[in-house]
């Protein structure tokens, strides 16, 4: 099988990149510009502790931002699979520069439905968020086909990733999987700017760690997944659904295509923090603040309900506590990747 990877330069999609060279005999391309805190650092890292798999992996140099040209598209050859991760995904930045943000977002998935157009692969799997669906009330966890109500530019931005892909699946016949995602974290380099390296510098670097917070002093909460888990479950996806004839439109479909939730435990902000300041034996120096009411597109809380994809079989990921002591200990093993 040959795969086409998007996103494999940062975070989530070379931990994808290595759990697809570990379980699988594929051949992965990797179309990548380091533009968006991609860093070949994190393929060659993949590829160091994979040398016998070198031979399946493509890293081509292309701005998804920009069409797939034909000749590009050659280069890249005959494609089974899409795995669509590649996205600017900051709340921050999309508040404080949201029109070149949107358009980034919006370009990449007109390009690479385009592309499938073309190449025809028998699956598009695209990675979507939680925030699509704006904050979930006390005790309410999003089912995939609630409403959407985007709260930032990034949520609006993957929101209409998503209705993009919808059309294209419904009038053009893409194979599409949709999976709404909540907060990754796993022991591997992310950007400086996401709140798990955040904790990592205040435990490790003695910074003091910035919580949002309502304006009566309560941590916002989320829903937190293990990155090694989101692989497996893109793979799982993958090889359950292959050839399933629901992949492509049919008129008896009420709701739309393919779509899951992937989830992982709930916790709030600061009680993450703390977990991985006791895993690491060390206290953590924070502050509590008012974040939300500066900026009112960060929600305080958002939540998943994953039943669907229980009901179908995956068996789930690990623990919280698990993945925050291994965050903890390879932190501790390179602390090169603590600089901001």
């Amino acid at each position: 099988m040959r795969l086409l990877l998007t996103g494999a330069s940062g975070f989530v999609g070379s931990t994808v990149l290595a759990h697809v060279l570990t379980h699988t005999d594929w051949h992965v391309v990797c179309p990548v510009t380091y533009r968006h805190h991609g860093d070949g650092a994190r393929i060659n890292a993949v590829l160091d502790a994979h040398p016998d798999t070198r031979h399946r992996v493509d890293v081509i140099a292309h701005d998804l931002a920009l069409p797939i040209t034909p000749l590009l598209a050659e280069r890249i050859g005959p494609i089974d699979y899409v795995w669509n991760i590649a996205s600017e995904s900051h709340v921050d930045r999309s508040l404080t520069d949201p029109v070149p943000f949107v358009r980034n977002n919006v370009e990449l998935m007109l390009n690479m439905l385009e592309y499938a157009r073309a190449a025809q692969p028998r699956i598009f799997l695209h990675m979507s968020t939680d925030e699509v669906f704006g904050p979930a009330a006390p005790g309410y966890r999003h089912h995939e086909w609630d409403s959407i109500r985007p709260s930032n530019p990034y949520a609006a931005s993957k929101a209409a990733q998503e209705a993009i892909a919808y059309s294209y699946w419904r009038g053009l016949g893409i194979p599409l999987i949709v999976t709404n995602t909540m907060n990754l974290l796993a022991p591997a380099p992310q950007a400086a700017e996401k709140f798990i390296p955040k904790i990592a510098r205040a435990i490790f670097g003695g910074e003091k760690l910035t919580v949002h917070a309502s304006p009566d002093g309560v941590s916002g909460s989320r829903c937190w997944v293990d990155a090694r888990d989101f692989a497996a479950a893109w793979l799982w996806l993958t090889e359950h659904f292959d050839g399933d004839e629901r992949l492509t439109y049919y008129p008896t479909m009420p709701a739309g295509p393919l779509r899951y939730n992937v989830v992982g435990d709930e916790a709030s902000n600061l009680d993450v923090a703390l977990r991985m300041a006791a895993a690491a034996g060390r206290e953590l120096d924070y502050e509590l603040v008012d974040y939300h009411s500066q900026r009112p597109g960060h929600d305080h809380r958002y939540a998943l309900d994953g039943s669907q994809l229980t009901k179908l079989g995956w068996p789930g990921p690990r623990p919280l506590d698990e993945t925050l002591a291994d965050i903890v200990h390879w932190y501790a093993d390179n602390p090169q990747w603590l600089a901001a």
